[in-house]
């Protein structure tokens, strides 16, 4: 190899490694490379109050404190459920999406909600859950709701929808709007309600279902259609 050969080589050498050096620097190479800049930032929600149910529901060891491994499996199961924001905290939204998680391949699977042969809205208070079944078959749900506070409960028992106003506002608490009511039982509706249902404690009797969730319903059932509740809102 010729003087001038060698050093041209040496050259070309020099200047590969110095692109592969800048590359580095400048965040272009691959995860594995060990480019902490863009490593993913570790999850260090705190300890939330429902941190035991999800510990359990997300197969986690039992202790109720958060590590490092059960915020990003909590964060995970948010992602997947759509919670906002998908921080890993186990708070009540996110204990509230695994009820409905929990329930989603059979809500009446301990026979709570009576099954005849006909349409039937299942309110199932205990976990803040409603569907529409007929005889075994679910047509609606599980989802969440948020039914009456203590001193205006939802009412238990069988009742039947009786009315529907799409755009419904309430002559009894400031125009609040109520939408895609279904009215059940003496002013209490299935509706849709603009806010967090995870907020405020509880409703003033009626089933609060999300907007997109009472658009939904609305088109499942229809006056005449039975309503079934039961048990007992925690807190009330």
């Amino acid at each position: 190899m010729s003087v001038d050969h060698a050093a041209r080589a040496d050259l070309r050498r020099r200047a590969r490694a110095a692109a592969l050096a800048l590359a580095a620097w400048a965040g272009a190479l691959t995860p594995w490379s060990g480019d902490v800049a863009h490593a993913a930032p570790a999850c260090r929600a705190g300890t939330g109050p429902y941190q035991w149910q999800l510990e359990a529901y997300l197969h986690r060891p039992q202790d109720g404190r958060q590590s490092t491994a059960d915020c990003e499996a909590i964060a995970a199961f948010q992602r997947k459920e759509a919670v906002e924001p998908a921080d890993g905290y186990a708070g009540l939204a996110t204990y509230r999406s695994m009820l409905v998680a929990q329930a989603r391949k059979n809500p009446n699977a301990a026979g709570t909600c009576p099954a005849p042969a006909r349409k039937v809205a299942c309110v199932d208070l205990g976990r803040q859950l409603m569907w529409v079944q007929h005889g075994a078959r679910v047509l609606f749900g599980p989802t969440a709701v948020r039914t009456g506070r203590a001193g205006q409960v939802t009412r238990t028992g069988w009742h039947k929808v009786y009315w529907k106003h799409k755009d419904h506002v309430s002559t009894l608490y400031d125009n609040a709007p109520m939408p895609y009511a279904q009215f059940f039982s003496g002013g209490q509706a299935f509706h849709g309600h603009p806010g967090s249902l995870f907020d405020g404690g509880g409703s003033a009797g009626c089933v609060n279902l999300t907007v997109a969730d009472a658009r939904r319903l609305w088109s499942v059932l229809a006056v005449g259609d039975g309503v079934y509740a039961w048990g007992r809102k925690p807190g009330t």
